[in-house]
């Protein structure tokens, strides 16, 4: 059992509210490294506004969020990114008109700021982490090929080696297999459990079959609340889990 001192985030009584509405009330979340967490529930139960409010694209009334001891509430966005915590969207945001190898290369931490793109050199270093991170994604024989004619599959795990090249401790996936094909969503299952080798991976999806392949722990979500949380065995089989969304 992880003592509050292992967790690599901590999420204590998050909430949001808008206009009177608690969109989350009251979130409780503990990750661990190197793991798999998946958020499941149903369309309006606040998923991804806990996703939202954890980067600090949505900003909390209530509650703490900690990364590795450190409060994350209240910083800007990129701050958090380069704290170590990054967010892949459900519609891949990458610049089609660009190759693999582009795409890769313009997310290295090198470029960033205005004099990083001035100065940004592609040194053997960085061509061996886009390469290995092409790999990592299944798509070392892709590196020339422009972004915009590959599959919808290969473009999500172009996006999530683009946060790969950060190097961060936690990525936050957010309904990583929708619209894929059976194929592609095996696939991604296998590129999620390489991942979480090194680090912490938060999704959120409504695939059962593919949250029973990757999931270590299993939280389940209903009107911005905990409605239950522990191995996927577990949650499946609790009644008010069963009633409020498997069950529909």
């Amino acid at each position: 059992m992880s003592t509050p001192k292992d967790y690599v985030l901590e999420v204590e009584d998050l909430g949001v509210s808008f206009d009177g509405f608690k969109a989350v009330d009251g979130f409780n979340f503990y990750l661990d490294a190197n793991t798999v967490h998946v958020i499941i529930g149903p369309n309006g139960a606040g998923k991804t506004t806990v996703l939202d409010l954890i980067c600090g694209k949505t900003k909390a009334t209530s509650g703490s969020v900690k990364f590795k001891g450190k409060e994350m509430r209240g910083m800007r966005e990129y701050r958090i990114v380069r704290a170590g915590i990054g967010r892949k969207f459900q519609n891949p945001s990458i610049y089609e008109n660009l190759t693999v190898l582009e795409n890769l290369e313009i997310s290295h931490p090198a470029g960033r700021g205005i004099f990083g793109c001035l100065l940004f050199r592609r040194t053997p270093a960085i061509q061996q982490q886009i390469e290995s991170t092409a790999a990592q994604i299944g798509l070392q024989d892709k590196l020339d090929t422009e972004a915009g004619i590959l599959s919808h599959g290969q473009k999500q795990w172009l996006e999530i080696g683009m946060l790969l090249m950060q190097e961060p401790e936690i990525i936050m996936l957010d309904e990583p297999v929708a619209g894929m094909s059976v194929r592609e969503r095996i696939e991604t299952a296998a590129l999620i459990r390489r991942i979480s080798a090194n680090r912490s991976v938060i999704v959120i999806e409504h695939d059962m079959e593919f949250v029973r392949e990757i999931a270590d722990r299993v939280t389940v979500m209903h009107l911005g609340q905990i409605l239950s949380e522990g191995s996927m065995e577990k949650v499946s089989a609790d009644p008010k889990v069963i009633e409020v969304y498997i069950g529909h």
